[in-house]
């Protein structure tokens, strides 16, 4: 298996960022505004964007597209070596490429969302993907977010928040999210779907997602992405 992070560019660094190589994990469940968030505050920083949940998602779509049970961790192990994914940045706009195909619109779907928590779950594909995201943290100046990315991904980053929302509005949110990219369903289902994820994030042996004891928490449920940003933003300041 290769997993591979093309060249990226991601517009003009000062010299004062550049010396001040951060890096800033975000973790949380879905629908308290992670994605928007670390791409907004990317940009804002002149940092990489690291969506680790798209190498997940990625993953869990090809499970899904081979046939394969997720949760069939010997099944799941052994297609890893086919597999390689890439991910090209440009702009901050990132595109996921499985075996040199984009799949960057298809990793959203309830379907591979509910795939990629229990194929997250399985120690292979972390002990697999792991690496991946450290090397390319490694240099710093990086945004990442995902939901082990304080506590396993990079235990040592500089700054780390935790987001949280109320489920209500989660659920609004991802159904808007759904509805938007031309996927039917309900609220309620979607809000079921949430709930299912949740306990599986939560409670999975391998870096379940908790927050880092260190990180700063930031409840989203009445704030705008603006102001999200905006409180992240103050509290790197003291580290620039």
């Amino acid at each position: 298996m290769t997993a591979i992070l093309r060249g990226h560019d991601v517009g003009t660094v000062t010299e004062a960022k550049q010396a001040n190589r951060l890096i800033v994990a975000i973790d949380g469940p879905a629908g308290v505004g992670k994605s928007t968030a670390a791409k907004s505050l990317a940009a804002r920083l002149g940092y990489l964007y690291l969506d680790t949940g798209a190498l997940y998602r990625a993953t869990a779509w090809a499970v899904l597209g081979s046939g394969l049970d997720p949760a069939d961790a010997a099944a799941v192990a052994a297609l890893l070596p086919g597999l390689s994914i890439e991910m090209p940045v440009q702009h901050g706009v990132v595109t996921v490429l499985l075996n040199g195909r984009d799949v960057t619109g298809n990793l959203r779907a309830p379907e591979v969302s509910a795939a990629a928590s229990v194929v997250s779950a399985i120690p292979a594909v972390r002990a697999w993907l792991l690496p991946v995201q450290q090397k390319i943290g490694q240099g710093g100046a990086v945004v990442a977010e995902g939901r082990d990315m304080g506590t396993k991904v990079f235990p040592s980053a500089d700054v780390k928040f935790f987001l949280e929302a109320d489920p209500n509005i989660r659920a609004q949110r991802r159904h808007r999210e759904l509805v938007t990219a031309g996927h039917s369903g309900a609220l309620e289902d979607t809000s079921a779907d949430m709930a299912s994820r949740d306990s599986r994030d939560r409670s999975r042996s391998i870096a379940p997602l908790v927050p880092a004891e260190d990180a700063r928490h930031i409840d989203t449920s009445n704030l705008s992405a603006a102001e999200v940003v905006d409180q992240m933003l103050a509290v790197i300041a003291a580290k620039l």
